[in-house]
């Protein structure tokens, strides 16, 4: 008999709104000046044809989600054809359940199909890779779970469990052989968070540019009243987390920069620090030697490092390098690596030993991801992907329900000041940094309590309506 709870997708919609940054923001070898973040409407049906609304967003960072040769406009622009792709090809799929079981049909069934169709059209020299694909669909997937939530009239993070979700972990996942753990008769609320707190340590972001002290000022920053300098955010933002973008291919750059950003620091209070290689290094070696110096030459820099993030290539089976070695000095997350929770599996097997969730990686995955890693013993974080509007709210919850290792990553307060004028409005506290935190105590009410009905905001030309 079917559960009464489940729902099916009825109908979606696509709006693109342009998202210009404050500051260049580096990924690897580039640089973005400008984002698109891609709103989609995901309407569903339930027993008795009762029907509701859900929403989600995801900003198309295609220089994150698709590294590569290809022109950055080009990628962009393949990025918003598969959104719409997605958004006229779902409702076709005829599959009922709670929103985590169709989520998981759409990423391991419908994803791979949609993207190898896509490619094949298109005949690339780059193909899109399954990170794309991923980022395009979490904004169809998470407006699922909203939608979910929004026809039972409850938070969607209450219906992670029965009855509403009938079946247990072991039907979506399989644990390491060697572990001696079993996902029957658990669900993913087991492993999260209740009640959620209402305030949570936000990181900010280093980014390659940035400038640290007034000697680093160029004289082309912006001269909008906002701070420019890290010592300027870290004092008016009250931060006492920081994540070092590094470049990975420069030794001394990285040490130096390491060096120059705990010193500052730790002028100003600032208690962790975070290194970031942007998936750059291909030795773990490499990591280690840093590491080390810095253990002899700054010591106190090495044990404010409160973990290591994703140094090495994203195509963790192409790359399957052992980085014992490295987890051995400071914790080692995975995050571009960590596409779904069979991966975060095979670099567990590696010495990996946490794991950075992102909702651009749907809602879903992330869900099955934090479960899986929490079950083996592993350390969460949820980062940022310079996430602004609608896309802020779902970040910050999962990080809330997640009882991460430190708080939350929050960067749009940094790139994207202004983009989220009518959500900061409903949301003060989501969009500003103050004493260090971010606050969510005003998200309330069912799905991910975005409280839409107060929230202003005009959007563009619908990319594909809401039929």
């Amino acid at each position: 008999m079917a559960n009464p709870h489940d729902v099916t997708i009825e109908a979606c919609g696509l709006w693109f709104l342009p998202v210009p940054l404050r500051n260049p923001l580096k990924f690897g070898n580039e640089a973005i000046t400008h984002l698109t973040s891609a709103r989609a409407a995901v309407r569903v049906g339930g027993a008795g044809g009762r029907t509701a609304v859900g929403w989600g967003e995801t900003p198309l960072s295609a220089a994150w989600a698709w590294p590569c040769a290809l022109d950055y406009e080009e990628r962009e622009a393949a990025l918003k054809r598969f959104c719409i792709r997605l958004a006229e090809r779902l409702p076709a799929q005829a599959v009922s359940g709670h929103a985590m079981a169709i989520g998981q049909h759409l990423i391991e069934d419908r994803l791979p199909a949609l993207l190898a169709d896509a490619n094949r059209e298109r005949a690339p020299a780059e193909p899109m890779p399954l990170l794309a694909g991923l980022v395009c669909l979490s904004a169809f997937d998470i407006a699922l779970h909203d939608a979910y939530g929004m026809l039972h009239g409850l938070p969607v993070f209450a219906t992670y469990k029965p009855p509403f979700l009938e079946s247990d972990l072991s039907s979506f996942l399989e644990p390491a052989a060697d572990s001696g753990v079993s996902f029957a008769g658990r669900y993913p609320a087991d492993f999260l968070r209740y009640p959620r707190p209402d305030t949570l340590t936000a990181w900010h972001l280093v980014g390659g540019l940035d400038p640290l002290e007034d000697g680093d000022r160029t004289g082309r920053e912006p001269d909008d009243g906002l701070p420019v300098t890290l010592a300027e955010w870290i004092a008016r933002d009250g931060l006492r987390c920081l994540k070092v973008k590094l470049r990975g291919t420069d030794a001394d750059w990285d040490f130096e920069r390491l060096h120059r950003v705990g010193a500052v620091g730790l002028r100003h209070g600032v208690e962790f620090l975070c290194a970031d290689f942007n998936c750059m290094v291909t030795d773990p070696g490499y990591v280690c030697a840093i590491l080390d110096r810095l253990a002899g030459d700054d010591r106190g820099t090495f044990e404010r490092i409160l973990y290591a993030e994703q140094p090495f290539p994203y195509d963790l089976e192409a790359n399957p390098l052992d980085v014992h070695a490295v987890s051995e000095r400071k914790p080692l997350f995975l995050d571009e690596s960590a596409h779904d929770w069979r991966l975060v599996r095979l670099g567990r097997s590696l010495g990996w030993t946490g794991v950075a969730l992102k909702t651009c990686k749907t809602q879903t995955g992330a869900l099955l991801s934090l479960a899986w890693a929490r079950a083996h013993g592993m350390a969460l974080m949820v980062q940022d992907l310079t996430n602004s509007m609608l896309a802020q709210v779902p970040h910050v919850t999962l990080a809330a329900h997640a009882d991460t290792l430190m708080g939350v990553e929050a960067n749009g307060p940094q790139y994207v000041p202004d983009a989220s004028g009518p959500e900061e409005e409903v949301h003060p506290g989501l969009y500003r940094r103050r004493g260090g935190r971010v606050r969510l105590d005003t998200l309330e009410g069912p799905g991910f309590g975005y409280g839409l009905d107060r929230i202003a905001r005009t959007l563009p030309r619908a990319a594909k309506p809401l039929d």
